[in-house]
């Protein structure tokens, strides 16, 4: 009899943080975190840290497809987390990719501005997103500029998030999941909708007193990601995560790393 375990893996496509606070780096913390084995597909180079963006070299597609097939094709992904992509080539290459090897249980983080301001999604590459991954992705987990972005209208209030997220389900995707974090005032709740059961979670939160908030964006999906891996279902998964990534927000507050926009701590429950 065959005794031997087996890991649960997740594959991020995403581009690489030299700071370690976002990116690949964040995304692979962040399934160590949740007891899964990330492999990684690298889109981009930046040299970043705490206070900016300084350089992005994209990596060929080529690359990024050869890292995508070498990965699929022999260890597989129980779950696939998307962040940076950065041109429409490489939207679709991928999307092609993911259709190939039949990937479920994709969660995509429209990555489009870096915690500093600095782009990191050419304009050319939003209608790619919406055609080709967005309707592939059981979901979709766009902050409140994001969300805009993507919708071509203005800022999203509050009371307009539920709307929003349904109209970006409309383009096909699981679901959708509007984070608050550019909320002000007291509540950063989040807002989920499942499209499957036409069902409307709020996922709460409280803003809390701390610089170190770059990389929540792609920590909360990689642990969504995770959590689908594990066999959780999208409620369930988003709840969680969202659990963690407050646990992680407050635990980072306590630390001092950098000029600017420090990580979380994404290992508070293994050390303080």
């Amino acid at each position: 009899m065959n005794t031997r375990k087996r890991y649960t893996t997740v594959l991020t496509i995403a581009g690489s943080d030299s700071g370690g606070g976002a990116g690949i780096q964040a995304d692979l913390k962040t399934l160590a975190a949740h007891g899964c084995y990330g492999t990684t597909a690298i889109t981009a180079i930046t040299a970043q840290n705490t206070v900016g963006v300084t350089a992005i070299h994209p990596v060929p597609v080529e690359v990024v497809i050869a890292q995508i097939e070498a990965v699929l094709s022999d260890i597989g992904a129980d779950a696939v987390k998307i962040g940076m992509l950065f041109s429409p080539e490489l939207v679709q290459a991928v999307a092609q990719m993911l259709k190939r090897f039949s990937q479920k249980n994709i969660v995509l983080d429209p990555v489009m501005v870096a915690q500093s301001g600095d782009k990191l999604l050419r304009d050319e590459a939003v209608a790619a997103l919406k055609a080709e991954l967005i309707p592939m992705a059981a979901l979709v987990t766009p902050n409140l500029p994001e969300a805009a972005a993507l919708l071509g209208r203005g800022e999203i209030e509050a009371a307009a998030m539920a709307e929003a997220a349904r109209e970006l389900a409309r383009l096909g995707c699981g679901a959708v999941l509007v984070k608050g974090g550019h909320l002000t005032g007291d509540r950063r709740d989040d807002l989920l909708f499942w499209a499957e059961k036409d069902r409307v979670v709020t996922l709460p939160g409280t803003a809390i007193a701390t610089s170190n908030n770059h990389g929540t964006g792609c920590t909360l999906s990689a642990a969504i990601a995770a959590r689908l891996a594990l066999g959780q279902d999208m409620e369930t998964a988003a709840r969680a995560a969202k659990g963690y990534i407050n646990g992680a927000l407050a635990a980072g507050a306590a630390y001092k790393i950098g000029q600017g926009h420090g990580p979380v701590q994404h290992f508070f429950r293994f050390w303080p």
